[in-house]
């Protein structure tokens, strides 16, 4: 990580839940607090100005929620990795998520070590999802992939983008895979958007999960 600590926005709408977040992101010296929002318009608002390196965004606030605050972000080309921090361990909330554009979904309730510990995988490019949901989001993406008409066919990609995938698989952000392939992230962008055309995937999160099962990210 560089020496400079990762900054991070707080979007959530309930003010002692920021503050306990806050006092935990407080305690380690790799980490900072940037800014914090009670709505999502805020939310957004304070990204475009601060663009920290991570938001940690609720899923269920009023007015506008964080699906819908993470596709505006996205359409903004916001460069801040989005993580999507709620209650919710519904299968259609995780997936619907994930196709948004989020760079990970993690649980309140988890542990306050595990989250300093995956805050930090995120701050490095990684995806972070909590572990109870890893199989469920496998499981879903599997039926859904049943019921597709065409397979996604790997020899349908350049080479280039057969190393994108592959990269994406190990959880790298566009960042770190342009930095790895020593290519603009807008030249991975546009890689991506061909690979999921071609696979008829709709996230990067189908794509690594495709390509895990697979056994792509080994090859």
């Amino acid at each position: 990580m560089s020496e400079t600590p990762a900054s991070i926005l707080l979007i959530d709408d309930h003010p002692l839940l920021r503050q306990g977040i806050k006092q935990l992101i407080e305690m380690e010296d790799d980490m900072e607090v940037a800014g914090e929002a009670s709505n999502a318009a805020d939310g957004i608002r304070l990204a475009q100005d601060i663009e920290p390196d991570l938001i940690l965004m609720d899923l269920n606030m009023p007015e506008m929620n964080g699906i819908e605050a993470l596709e505006s972000l996205r359409q903004q080309n916001i460069s801040s990795r989005i993580i999507m921090f709620t209650v919710s361990d519904y299968e259609d909330d995780v997936v619907a998520a994930l196709r948004a554009g989020a760079d990970g979904y993690l649980l309140k309730d988890m542990e306050p070590e595990d989250m300093i510990r995956q805050l930090r995988q995120a701050a490095v490019g990684k995806m972070v999802i909590s572990e109870r949901l890893t199989t469920l989001l496998a499981e879903a993406l599997r039926s859904n992939k049943s019921q597709q008409a065409s397979r996604p066919d790997f020899d349908s990609l350049t080479p280039r983008e057969k190393d994108i995938l592959r990269l994406i698989a190990e959880g790298l952000s566009n960042k770190m895979i342009g930095r790895k392939l020593d290519i603009s992230d807008g030249t991975v962008k546009v890689h991506v958007k061909h690979l999921l055309k071609k696979l008829n995937l709709r996230s990067r999160v189908e794509v690594a999960v495709w390509a895990v099962e697979e056994g792509l990210h080994k090859s």
